[in-house]
């Protein structure tokens, strides 16, 4: 497909516009592309007679909603169970990682440091010396926060608008101006999901019409702030899959879909704080997110297929946040075991790496380079930890010397 026929902000994040536009399932693929066609297809979900009367069958959802509800349980459990310094450091891990990669979903590479720095600002936790601000990594910081702190506040229009142009606070789309804040309008024609070189394009999905959403959101809206009648992971799954069926945006509908399902998630939990992250879960099993997304929107209103497959990936979120937290259990560990050791920067710098999951063996040449001292510097600096206990020599000797935390 040639640039013209892109949405303008496919360029500005990947040189290559052909290979984003090739084939929407394959490894390229790493966001939705939001293409503005004439025509339109049919078959799609919201097309029924009976929308939006969401049928599943519970009782083939039993096991995976068990599973994935008590790997929540076993996670708040040991969480509860941690420092409130650990439970902060855990959920500020969440969140950076939940903001990172719901924007890389879509393509947009966000720069971590500052992504984290924001988010201490916000909780005022202390991480050390802090990011400049990034106007784009605050405006999904800002959304993503306010889903999970302020998950008992209604969802209406006007949040949904504010966190639309919190997304996009120069009202650009790369180079395309969008209605930030507003539904869209359909003024350039129907809003597609579209692949495939031009003249054989192939239409994944179709929103409806822009003259439906003020009543389809009205409707959405009106079944996410009532009582609950379905189970509340049912539920999370559910809201999602509404919002990106309805597609109100004209971008950025991806990325306030997973920020709602976060909301849903908030409320059953109970907990303002956000220990592990679905979209980072989405993003590592996002070819087949996609494909049950399609699968999902070209069927019938029977969606047990999507909530099985959004309870699983739960589940693996939550196995994956216990993987998390050992790590930052064991950083609180060390921590607190040498809190009396006096370390200069440099140190202090190298230990929190080797504790963050360092690639390859620690020798003094990588010391030298990331802590940008002379080899001299790095050899005094490790000699005087291994003295201290803190680090050991590994087996190899010589010029390969490499070292481990104790």
């Amino acid at each position: 497909m040639s640039p013209s026929r892109c949405n303008p902000w496919i360029p500005r994040r990947l040189a290559n516009c052909r290979k984003y536009c090739g084939d929407y399932l394959a490894d390229a693929a790493i966001g939705t592309y939001n293409l503005r066609m004439n025509g339109g297809d049919s078959s799609f979900i919201w097309q029924s007679g009976d929308w939006p009367h969401w049928r599943y069958d519970l009782a083939a959802l039993a096991e995976p909603l068990a599973k994935a509800s008590r790997a929540q349980g076993i996670l708040m459990g040991r969480l509860a169970e941690s420092g409130s310094g650990d439970r902060d450091r855990a959920s500020l891990a969440s969140l950076s990682e939940d903001v990172l990669k719901t924007s890389e979903i879509e393509g947009e590479i966000l720069d971590a440091h500052s992504v984290r720095s924001s988010i201490a600002r916000r909780l005022g936790l202390d991480i050390g010396a802090l990011a400049p601000v990034d106007r784009f990594a605050e405006g999904v910081v800002e959304m993503v926060l306010d889903a999970g702190s302020n998950s008992q506040a209604p969802l209406t229009p006007e949040r949904l608008w504010g966190w639309h142009s919190a997304l996009f606070p120069t009202g650009y789309s790369g180079l395309s101006r969008l209605r930030a804040g507003a539904w869209r309008d359909d003024a350039k024609g129907p809003m597609q999901v579209v692949s495939g070189l031009l003249g054989r394009e192939r239409i994944h999905f179709e929103a409806p019409p822009a003259a439906r959403l003020e009543a389809e959101m009205t409707r959405f809206l009106h079944w996410v702030n009532s009582p609950p009648l379905e189970p509340s992971l049912v539920r999370a799954g559910l809201g999602h899959l509404w919002f990106v069926t309805l597609h109100p945006f004209e971008d950025g509908n991806g990325r306030i879909a997973r920020a709602i399902g976060d909301l849903l998630l908030a409320r059953a939990d109970g907990c303002p704080q956000r220990f592990y992250s679905l979209s980072a879960q989405i993003h590592r099993e996002r070819r087949s997110y996609y494909a049950i997304l399609e699968q999902t929107q070209r069927g019938s209103l029977d969606v047990t297929a999507w909530l099985a497959w959004f309870l699983e990936a739960l589940l693996r979120a939550a196995t994956q946040a216990h993987a998390n937290l050992d790590a930052i259990l064991a950083r609180g560990r060390f921590w607190r075991r040498w809190a009396s050791l006096p370390l200069n920067d440099r140190q202090s710098k190298m230990l929190n790496k080797l504790l963050d999951g360092f690639e390859g063996h620690l020798t003094t040449r990588k010391w030298a380079s990331i802590a940008r001292c002379s080899q001299d510097t790095a050899l005094r600096d490790i000699s005087d930890l291994v003295a201290r206990g803190v680090l050991r020599k590994e087996e190899a000797g010589g010029r390969s010397t490499r070292y481990e935390l104790t």
